[in-house]
């Protein structure tokens, strides 16, 4: 973990030049110690900081062809690429034009949809836990817990790392799709192990902070004070907080739920995920979340999304900037 200079009391010795021979008088100079992970990167303090991110990149083309302009326009900052999906190896050629872009990988170990589906990258016979009877993925998390071992999780999740690399991109953060790899602690000390032995940033939160830890709790993730020692003992970056785009019933009602979100942020750096697609025909048969796809792909744009955030004053980063800052400080 950093150290930083500036914690603590500051003693300034100031002696009076007209009494050599006394005591020097102590002065005291209390310096406030950064509060969030924001403070410690070097952003303001009070300050939201903010990664607009977007998941499941190569999940199909629709996802592939909406993040492209939403990247290179900067309407957002940051993507990550599912590496077992049939659209990622395009995806990824696309990206080695493209250096300046932070783009992660978003580590895969489910297949959810009905009839668009996906398994290993590794050698199946090292990872038969993770995988159905048809040879994909569980479809859901519960199963993968079930049925899959930390060891194949590891196997699975440092394949998927080379073979983004054998394709000519080194990913610049990982994450976890469908939130799989907090959901075992085992799986969760692989996927910040192999973050801290690559070098590569984790999507992981801060969760020494009790309220912070306590909302994940809320949602079902198994934080107890050994999950909490793991992201402790984790020597990359972290997040203050970790939000999404909502739902909603019309795009005007998204619109709202997502500046309520961005206003109910603490301070601090948070990513906030969303899964912009094409509302095409084959996104409509892939999954009925089609819709809300389709308006998070266009609300980024959208003038009375960009106003709003510029009048929350809010700080945009990346994965990247992230790790530069964090090169930077004092350790």
């Amino acid at each position: 973990m950093a150290t930083f200079l500036s914690l603590g009391m500051l003693t300034l010795a100031c002696k009076d030049k007209n009494q050599d021979d006394k005591e020097p008088v102590i002065q005291t100079k209390k310096v406030t110690e950064p509060q969030t992970w924001a403070e410690r990167l070097g952003w303001p303090a009070g300050k939201k900081v903010l990664v607009l991110h977007a998941d499941d990149i190569g999940m199909c083309p629709e996802a592939n062809h909406s993040v492209k302009p939403m990247l290179t326009e900067g309407q957002i900052q940051s993507a990550a690429v599912m590496i077992p999906c049939p659209n990622s190896q395009e995806f990824m050629h696309w990206v080695q034009g493209q250096p300046k872009l932070d783009i992660g990988l978003h580590l895969t170990l489910t297949s959810e949809w009905e009839t668009h589906r996906w398994g290993p990258v590794s050698p199946k016979d090292s990872v038969k836990g993770l995988m159905d009877e048809t040879g994909n993925f569980w479809r859901s998390v519960p199963e993968v817990v079930e049925h899959a071992t930390a060891k194949e999780v590891e196997t699975e999740i440092r394949a998927q790392i080379e073979k983004s690399i054998e394709w000519g991109h080194r990913p610049t953060h990982i994450d976890t799709h469908m939130g799989t790899l907090y959901a075992d602690k085992g799986y969760t000390e692989a996927f910040l192990r192999l973050a801290m032995e690559y070098g590569v940033p984790a999507n992981a939160i801060d969760l020494t902070q009790p309220k912070v830890a306590q909302h994940f709790r809320d949602m079902g993730y198994p934080i107890d004070d050994q999950m909490i020692q793991l992201i402790k003992d984790y020597d990359l970056p972290k997040l203050d907080f970790f939000g999404s785009v909502p739902g909603a019933l019309t795009y005007e009602e998204k619109i709202e739920a997502f500046k309520q979100t961005i206003l109910s942020f603490p301070s601090g750096l948070t990513e906030i995920i969303f899964h912009p697609s094409e509302p095409t025909e084959n996104l409509k048969n892939i999954t009925d979340s089609w819709q809300q796809r389709g308006w998070e792909a266009e609300m980024f744009a959208d003038p009375a999304v960009v106003e709003f955030l510029e009048e929350e004053d809010i700080i945009f980063t990346n994965w990247k900037e992230i790790m530069e800052r964090f090169e930077k400080i004092d350790k």
